[in-house]
């Protein structure tokens, strides 16, 4: 590649003989000349004296330039400054510039204390000076775009276009790189001596380097050395290359991944996520890692992220383990197979706003997570749930508008290994239709407020476990059907302020498999056949209820701490009608025993199917629900405030309850209540839930139609009760303006199914950086103390469950979970996550975390005391991705034999 460097210091030259003044002069300002070029000169700007450190050979012949010439070879303003003079000597032919003196020529700045340009040699020298102290400043800073050369010296021919470089420094990707001497041998390539390079942020006083006598340099591409030592702290290592090879450059490359090291009490020493990660292309890249245990187990995971800017983004990845336990011939060998799939697919709301693809998937073997020994699904074990979701919608425009939605569905428990999955499920609707509404105005009345839509629902739903997964038995046992509905409803006021709503809704149903039993004397059993075929039927409902709003306040005055409380009571009344569909039941004889009489069972044909039999039970249910709302104005501690603060004191507090006037027994249903209680603003509610349960119970602890205080209790009995509340806070607390944003495609606990905090604790990637730990540049001195505004953080989750159905009178469910970090100064940081369930006393899954940041380096250590998952991870690495191999990592688990 050529440079532009030769014409602008010879036209900086050209400038200061273009001058008729033969003496000294003294200048403090800028000077600007635009002399246009005769012949447009286009050169690359990436190769200049920024990438290049050249020597000139004193035996080159020098070929004298005419300094009277017209012609110039310049293409924009050359700026030149000093704050002390700039001087010409005409007869010697040199141009002085001294303190801070500066040209600038397009993108391409020259700074040196002094500059020196030398037209009988064609040669420019840059150099620093002394100030009065003796100390060297003002050393020379050649940059051009966003690359910067700073060394201690330069000097320049501008005929050969070498140079002459003392002390270079000068940054190629990641690597801070300085050299004693560097010659240029052409245009590309750079030949260097007595060479430290590093990714320490300081290179004069770094806490490690590499030390390389020679090296060869090719700018943004690589460095090939001869001999490297590695220093730690100026002190040389045993590592030692006899040659080093690092790429240079700001983007992903392809390139090993080291693997982890450790040993297993059941599977012997191992290796862990070692493989080859593939640079692809810059849309889409692919990291295979393989785990291997010296009993035979193994691992394989292939991992791949993909983006395309403003349309998609998403990741997807693989992973398989073949677990053996002990060794074969032993009593207690044993094998196992597991693996996971994951995908998740974001679409970018610009690419089509009327259609939209995503996914989130997350399928595999139940005990994955569970039997899984890979530090990097850690965090994960106590998943008891996993979920995916294919979907793709769609809409329609116009009039009516219709949307369009298609999804796959998957749900696995992986306590109980059933799977449920909806393969697929097809929903459309159309919008809102007013057929009487005006063409003008507002919609008022009964009348005019009539609407209906219709809606459609498909679905292909199975029931299968782990061991039939994608088998043949899975898809025979599949349920099919479609659901038609056309809601009717209209809307009106009475009185001015009560709400009345009314509304009926017609539903179709078809299958296609329906059952048909009978009574086998001979087995003396029930015998159930599953018949292929459509079939159909229908059914209705209506619908009413009347609603309002009624506000309340007491105001205590405005020189009062509070000033007034609100209450705000929306009660509701509603009535539901469902008829019987008889027509669609059956029956069958069963024959009299000795002990019982003969008597007929009434059956569905559509029982099991994929929404369910129509209803055989008249109904006719009258509804109550009220809602209560408490909020105050509190006078705002803000002097200059006008207005008073409102505050929540309880939310949606409610209580609900239905009486079917049709039944026989039981008619009153359980009053359920449920209600928020803020706490701390924004930050801590504590929700509640229970069951009243109005009827008592027998001996046999079953409900019976009597009151329960009619049976020498209270008006009610306490059946079930809830309550919880989760609470993150921290130091950043008492600041202003924090907000804090998460991105669960980036989330790795959250992708695997899990909790997106670390409640469950942290996993750590294969670098040694724990998931969700954001990178923050510490600006402090390692020294520095925090005294009273250490940085800190808490989580904690609390959850209590109450059971009294049958007289159990228990608390089933009590536990508290916490996680926090603290930060003892910039550069040391502990943290732990943990709990205890009250239930069954002990601690749940308990970790503990330490980190240092060591500038370049980073060192952590991650220990499971006790419990099934007891282990412990060690690993010290250098941050920068160009060396991110160079790492010391090792973890253990304990035998769980034991």
């Amino acid at each position: 590649m050529q440079t532009n460097l030769y014409h602008i210091l010879f036209s900086c030259f050209f400038l200061f003989l273009f001058f008729n003044s033969t003496q000294a002069q003294e200048i403090d300002s800028t000077r600007t000349l635009r002399i246009p070029a005769e012949r447009e000169a286009i050169f690359p700007l990436s190769d200049s004296l920024l990438k290049s450190t050249p020597i000139v050979n004193p035996n080159d012949d020098i070929i004298q330039e005419d300094s009277t010439k017209t012609k110039s070879f310049l293409t924009d303003n050359v700026i030149s400054t000093a704050k002390d003079y700039m001087m010409l000597d005409a007869k010697n032919k040199k141009a002085y510039l001294y303190n801070e003196a500066k040209i600038v020529y397009g993108d391409i700045t020259l700074e040196a204390g002094k500059i020196i340009l030398n037209n009988a040699t064609n040669e420019v020298y840059a150099f620093g000076i002394k100030d009065s102290l003796g100390n060297y400043t003002q050393r020379p800073v050649f940059s051009q775009g966003q690359n910067i050369v700073e060394p201690d010296s330069i000097r320049f021919n501008f005929d050969t276009q070498k140079a002459l470089v003392y002390n270079s420094r000068t940054q190629q990707g990641e690597f801070n790189v300085k050299g004693a001497i560097t010659k240029k041998e052409n245009d590309s390539v750079y030949f260097m001596q007595n060479v430290k390079f590093t990714t320490a942020k300081d290179i004069d006083n770094p806490e490690y380097y590499f030390n390389a006598r020679q090296v060869k340099l090719v700018p943004e591409k690589k460095v090939i050395t001869g001999l490297v030592t590695m220093y730690i702290a100026d002190v040389p290592t045993p590592l030692m290359l006899p040659f080093g090879y690092f790429p240079l450059t700001d983007e992903r490359s392809s390139g090993i991944i080291l693997p982890s090291f450790g040993d297993n009490q059941n599977r012997g020493y191992f290796l862990q996520n070692g493989g080859y990660y593939f640079n692809i292309n810059e849309y889409v890249d692919l990291a295979v890692l393989g785990d291997y245990y010296t009993n035979g187990s193994f691992g394989f995971r292939a991992e791949s992220n993909y983006a395309l800017r403003y349309k998609f983004r998403g990741n997807f990845s693989f992973r398989y383990e073949k677990l053996l336990n002990s060794e074969p011939g032993f009593p207690d060998y044993s094998e196992s197979s597991i693996y996971n799939i994951r995908w998740s697919h974001s679409q970018d709301a610009k690419a089509n706003p009327s259609s939209r693809f995503q996914a989130s998937v997350n399928l595999g073997s139940s005990q994955y997570y569970q039997e899984s020994i890979n530090q990097t699904n850690t965090a994960n074990f106590l998943n008891n749930n996993l979920s995916s979701s294919v979907s793709y919608s769609k809409t329609f425009s116009g009039f009516p508008e219709v949307n369009l939605n298609i999804a796959a569905t998957h749900n696995q428990n992986t306590n109980t290994q059933e799977i449920n999955m909806t393969l697929p499920s097809l929903n459309a609707s159309m919008s809102r239709i007013y057929p009487f509404a005006p063409k003008n105005g507002t919609k008022k009345g009964i009348f005019e407020n009539i609407n209906f839509q219709y809606s459609l629902r498909g679905e292909n739903r199975i029931k299968t476990t782990d061991s039939l997964f994608f088998k043949p038995q899975m898809f025979r046992d599949m349920q099919s059907g479609i659901k038609h509905s056309i809601p009717i409803a209209t809307n009106f006021k009475l009185f001015k302020h009560f709400s009345v709503s009314a509304g009926t809704n017609f539903e179709e149903n078809w299958v296609f498999k329906t059952i048909e039993q009978r009574y086998d004397q001979d087995t003396q059993a029930v015998v159930r056949d599953t018949l292929n075929g459509f079939d159909s039927f229908r059914t209705y409902n209506f619908s009413s209820s009347i609603g309002t709003t009624v506000y309340g306040q007491k105001n205590f005055g405005k020189d009062k701490k509070i000033q007034a409380i609100r209450h705000v009571i929306r009660p509701s009344l509603s009535y539901t009608l469902t008829p019987s569909f008889d027509q669609f039941y059956d029956t069958y004889l069963v024959p009299a025993t000795s002990t019982l009489e003969a008597r007929n069972v009434s059956y569905s044909r559509f029982e099991g199917s994929l929404f369910g039999a129509p209803g055989n039970r008249y109904a006719s249910s009258i509804g109550f629900n009220v809602t209560n709302d408490f909020e105050a104005k509190i006078t705002s501690r803000d002097t200059t405030a006008t207005e008073p603060i409102k505050r929540k004191l309880l939310s949606n507090f409610s209580l609900g309850t239905s009486y079917n006037m049709a039944a026989d027994s039981l008619k009153l249903q359980p009053v359920v209540v449920r209600g928020s209680l803020p706490v701390v603003q924004d930050k801590l509610t504590i929700n509640f839930n229970g069951a009243l349960d109005p009827y008592a119970l027998n001996n046999s602890n079953e409900r019976i139609d009597k009151w329960n205080i009619n049976n020498g209790g209270s008006l009610f009995r306490l059946t079930r009760a809830q309550t919880s509340f989760s609470y993150s806070f921290s130091n950043k607390d008492f600041e202003r303006d924090q907000d804090e944003q998460t991105d669960d495609l980036e989330n790795e606990s959250f992708r695997n199914g899990g909790r997106p905090d670390d409640l469950f604790g942290r996993s750590a990637d294969f670098d040694g950086k724990l998931y969700e730990d954001e990178e923050e540049e510490v600006v402090e001195n390692e020294t520095k103390r925090y005294n009273y505004s250490i940085p800190w953080n808490l989580r904690i989750a609390y959850s209590m469950t109450y059971d009294n159905l049958r007289r159990n009178n228990e608390i089933s469910g009590h536990s508290i979970m916490f996680s926090g970090d603290v930060e003892l100064s910039p550069r040391w940081k502990v943290g732990a996550s943990s709990g205890f369930d009250f239930v069954n006393p002990g601690f749940t899954f308990t970790q503990l975390r330490f980190q240092r940041d060591l500038e370049s380096w980073r060192l952590s250590f991650n220990w499971t005391p006790f419990g099934d998952r007891e282990s412990w991870y060690f690993f010290i690495g250098i941050k920068a991705n160009v060396l991110q191999d160079l790492k010391y990592d090792k973890n253990r688990e304990r035998d769980r034999r034991l």
